[in-house]
């Protein structure tokens, strides 16, 4: 077996993929440019640093449901005047999650709120945050799921302990009592340790009549909307703009 060949395998049984992949490149570089040894060492463990990096990234985004072309790089921010892209693009900084803060867009449908709460995931995924991403409907069919089958504590868990909730089309129509509960359980656990995004198109004002029980909606609301920011988006449909046909179906 050839020394480059026996380097080889020792990587792959290191699990080191990134080294494995560029080793050849490496040591043809050190050699062609008369490289300390150092320095080749540093890059070869660059390599595997930024291979491992990648990989993580893509877990993330993986993980969190985002869809690859919800990104701020995708987004249109020349369709919407409204829209203050300054704003949204400090919001990408993440520093907002740092702080413990939330944002609400809200907006007629077709305006980008979902577009731009997943590309804040994005952004969170890459600066290495756990990010999870649900519809307001589907949250409560998992989490009413996980009470049927003795799994509720756990994937309570699981969705306060992200740096970033986002929950897409909130307040869309009324809930139990019971999903009151577990959106209060969430939001209390949360608050001031996670940031929560919510889209909606419905306005705030309306939010608390979605809750049967008003004194629980009180408590959920003061806490969601303290150190929030709020977004409205105006105008018409993107959707619609771009494909006229929707209107005459």
């Amino acid at each position: 077996m050839s020394n480059i060949a026996q380097l080889k395998q020792q990587l792959k049984s290191l699990k080191l993929s990134g080294t494995l992949e560029t080793i050849e490149l490496r040591l043809m570089e050190a050699t062609q440019n008369q490289l300390a040894f150092s320095e080749m060492l540093s890059m070869i463990l660059a390599d595997e640093l930024e291979t491992r990096r990648n990989r993580h990234l893509q877990r993330l985004i993986l993980n969190a449901r985002l869809e690859s072309n919800q990104t701020m790089e995708s987004f249109d921010f020349t369709f919407n005047k409204s829209i203050n892209a300054t704003q949204i693009r400090q919001l990408a900084t993440c520093r907002f999650i740092e702080k413990a803060e939330n944002v609400f867009y809200i907006g007629p449908t077709g305006t980008g709120k979902s577009h731009l709460a997943k590309a804040l995931g994005h952004a969170a995924c890459r600066n290495y945050l756990t990010v999870g991403s649900y519809n307001f409907h589907e949250l409560f069919t998992l989490l009413s799921q996980a009470d049927l089958s003795n799994r509720l504590s756990r994937i309570l868990k699981i969705i306060i302990k992200y740096d970033l909730l986002i929950i897409d089309d909130f307040a869309f129509k009324k809930i139990d009592q019971k999903s009151a509960e577990y959106l209060y359980a969430i939001t209390d656990a949360r608050y001031g340790k996670g940031s929560i995004i919510l889209t909606s198109n419905r306005s705030m004002n309306d939010w608390g009549n979605i809750f049967p029980d008003p004194i629980m909606a009180n408590a959920l609301m003061d806490r969601l909307c303290h150190n929030a920011y709020q977004i409205i988006i105006k105008g018409e449909s993107y959707r619609r703009k771009k494909n006229p046909g929707l209107d005459k179906e």
